[in-house]
């Protein structure tokens, strides 16, 4: 559970939400609104699984459904139900379920959810006060509409990957899928958004989310450099073109594969870095005599801090010299950050809870605290088809005779 008062209201209780996600994107904004209280009711069809269910799993001797940890942090704090859509009682369910929500979230492929037989317009028909949250790749307007994308197709077109890396190699890339996950925060922030316009107004809407956009939006300073100056962007690393500064770079330190950022920023901050590194020298030297300089010669001024650097233990000069107001940080790993960080654990950022199968695990939070509210970290994902029993019967008012035999013709 979290370390936060159980008795703070969470903010989307009383707000349900029909979950059609699946991979990464959808899940991560459905997961949000999760975890803000929202009853999220998530809708499987055991033909045409969510393939997190499938990889990633705890033990890949185990061929159960139930137990990949991806899934499980992606799917937390959600209902879930299967629901058959070619037998037209299961199709009848699905659409109970939409009559009863407040939001319905997918990021299939732009048009798919339309041909499943749920277009704007027929989710309408279902709910006139029902909000549909669309998230793909290029948006479901436009000429490309229909072309097909993974997040990191997706970091490719929208400019993104190309950015990262250093300026003699080719583009690095992200090393995961930023843009899925970039792409369900914006997905949820749009949900909330039309929560407050129809709070408002009583208008529902259709919220159709790009995830090319989305890159297009963290490359803003770029673009915007291109606007104006006509520069295409460059790749430079760690290094600081705009502004102009240096040192400004990640540099090795005692251990395996252990780094430092270090980001100097003015002359008092270059004159502290000198002296904690035990280069005093340096401040005397023509070459690194002012910012202009040392941006000048900043291939030999790494050389002479990453070969001091090499030999110090990350967080201690991380600590000494952010004592001396220099800005740096150590390039922690995971499990700097779950088993070594004393920040997130004072602010319960990684909160255990209960899964049947998975048992009792940690999972990251939300990463804000509320004064007179609060997230929540109840369980993991759940069960394949965990909820049917539960949802149909005393959500959408299904008799056990009834369930019984939806179960029976396999239209749940």
């Amino acid at each position: 559970m979290t370390t936060m008062p159980p008795d703070l209201p969470l903010p989307l209780d009383g707000i349900r939400v029909t979950d059609f996600s699946w991979i990464v994107a959808g899940p991560q904004a459905t997961r949000i609104l999760a975890d803000l209280g929202a009853d999220v009711v998530k809708v499987e069809n055991e033909s045409y699984l969510d393939s997190m269910r499938i990889g990633l799993r705890q033990d890949p001797q185990n061929p159960s459904l139930n137990r990949s940890g991806f899934h499980s942090n992606l799917s937390r704090n959600k209902r879930g139900i299967t629901a058959n859509l070619f037998h037209p009682k299961g199709r009848e369910a699905v659409e109970r379920l939409l009559a009863e929500s407040d939001v319905v979230i997918e990021n299939y492929s732009a048009g798919a959810f339309a041909r499943m037989g749920f277009s704007w317009e027929r989710l309408q028909e279902i709910n006139p006060s029902l909000i549909y949250v669309s998230v793909s790749g290029f948006g479901h307007v436009g000429r490309d509409a229909s072309y097909t994308t993974w997040g990191p197709s997706a970091q490719a077109i929208s400019g993104a990957t190309a950015m990262s890396g250093l300026a003699d190699q080719p583009p690095a890339g992200w090393g995961f899928s930023y843009l899925d996950h970039s792409a369900g925060y914006y997905a949820a922030i749009a949900a909330l958004m039309a929560l407050h316009h129809r709070a408002r107004t009583g208008e529902a809407q259709h919220v159709d989310m790009s995830q090319i956009e989305c890159g297009m939006v963290v490359s803003a300073v770029p673009m915007l450099d291109y606007q104006v100056n006509g520069r295409s962007y460059e790749r430079v690393g760690n290094r600081s073109r705009y502004p102009a500064t240096a040192p400004h770079n990640t540099y090795p330190c005692a251990g395996d594969d252990r780094w430092i950022a270090i980001a100097v920023d003015d002359e008092a901050q270059w004159t502290a870095l000198c002296e904690v590194l035990g280069l005093d020298k340096l401040l005397e030297d023509s070459r690194f005599a002012d910012m202009p300089s040392r941006k000048t010669s900043e291939d030999a001024l790494d050389a002479l801090i990453g070969g001091v650097t090499c030999e110090r233990e990350p967080f201690d000069l991380m600590i000494e010299l952010q004592e001396r107001g220099v800005p740096a940080g150590v390039c922690q790993r995971t499990d700097d950050k779950q088993e070594r960080d004393p920040q997130l654990a004072e602010r319960g950022f990684y909160p255990t809870a209960p899964h049947e199968e998975l048992g009792e695990h940690r999972y990251e939070g939300l990463p804000m605290q509320f004064s007179g509210a609060r997230w929540r970290m109840d369980r993991g994902a759940p069960l394949l088809g965990e909820h049917n029993h539960a949802v149909l019967t005393e959500l959408l008012g299904y008799s056990d005779e009834e369930f019984a035999s939806m179960l029976a013709e396999l239209a749940i």
